[in-house]
């Protein structure tokens, strides 16, 4: 058994931001330590903050005035924010830098009375926050093809889409070329939506799934990233499974496999991976590990006051 580690391994820049700013409010203020939604989606991140104190809560009514509270990865809607300063919480806005770069897009694009079209998953946070800072008389949300099919938006109508930033590379790209050809005067944002972490693991499953025979995806139900990966891995021709935990991986799937592959979501800890490679060398003793340099490993954001 040779196993393979896609190339892009533990949290991306953006999950590690998150985190840091809850373990360092956390040390400086101590608990309890209120998060508004997950910070990010992993069940055993959550679980670790849960285990020091933090609090998360879905509803802003459920924090005491004054106390300390942190916005999610995924970011908020600024009725939220202004929801915050009305009770008196002390905040501290973890959203990923390039979801704050989203939310700059869709303002200026309403600033031009541009009909924005939001790709992306509905109910998500992520997209639940992006769609606060489009103008609601110009919001226009697609899911898929056939969405685009439904918009009803004259043709030669000033049109621009933005998109949620952990979609699947090629299915976005199909839609958005759907898009183009609906509307030709369509304006983009200048660069892609798609962060780097999304498009590095998804591109490292493809090349995993050239010489593999199965590919196990690590990372949580609720995360977005992490089954696009699941869903590359299928659609480059591999079996693939997405396990939240190393002892959900039912190992008959490796049974006469001679290639195995293991990814992980952009939230996921690199312990989960290695949890699995020690089950895996449990029941496969001979098996090999293959690991490869990671291209995001000196990619940080500047981390904002606490």
């Amino acid at each position: 058994m040779d196993i393979y580690l896609a190339k892009t391994q533990g949290f991306c820049a953006g999950v590690s931001f998150a985190i840091e700013i809850v373990d360092r409010a956390l040390k400086q203020y101590g608990p309890p330590l209120y998060v508004y939604h997950e910070i990010v989606h992993n069940t055993y991140v959550v679980n670790e903050f849960r285990n020091k104190g933090v609090v998360f809560i879905e509803d802003l009514k459920d924090v005491p005035v004054g106390s300390k509270l942190i916005f999610s990865a995924h970011g908020v809607p600024p009725q939220v924010i202004a929801q915050a300063e009305e009770r008196k919480l002390q905040y501290v806005d973890a959203t990923c830098p390039l979801v704050t770069k989203v939310h700059n897009e869709a303002v200026k694009f309403s600033n031009q009375k541009l009909e924005t079209i939001l790709i992306g998953h509905r109910g998500h946070q992520e997209l639940i926050g992006t769609s606060g800072y489009v103008d609601p008389d110009y919001l226009h949300i697609v899911e898929d093809e056939d969405d685009i099919d439904k918009l009803d938006i004259p043709s030669d109508a000033p049109v621009a889409f933005i998109t949620q930033t952990t979609l699947s590379v090629d299915d976005t790209q199909a839609m958005i070329d759907k898009l183009k050809e609906k509307f030709p005067q369509l304006n983009a944002p200048p660069r892609s939506d798609l962060c780097y972490a999304t498009q590095n693991r998804q591109d490292s499953v493809k090349d995993l799934a050239k010489y593999c025979d199965v590919i196990i995806i690590c990372g949580s139900p609720n995360s977005s990233n992490s089954n696009r990966l699941r869903e590359t891995g299928e659609k480059a021709g591999c079996p693939s499974y997405i396990i939240d935990t190393a002892e959900e991986l039912d190992l008959s799937v490796l049974e006469n496999r001679q290639k195995v592959g293991i990814s992980s979501g952009a939230s996921v800890p690199r312990i989960i991976v290695d949890q699995l490679v020690e089950r895996i060398q449990a029941k496969y003793p001979e098996s090999v590990v293959h690991e490869f340099e990671n291209p995001e490993k000196n990619i940080v954001f500047a981390l904002p006051k606490i």
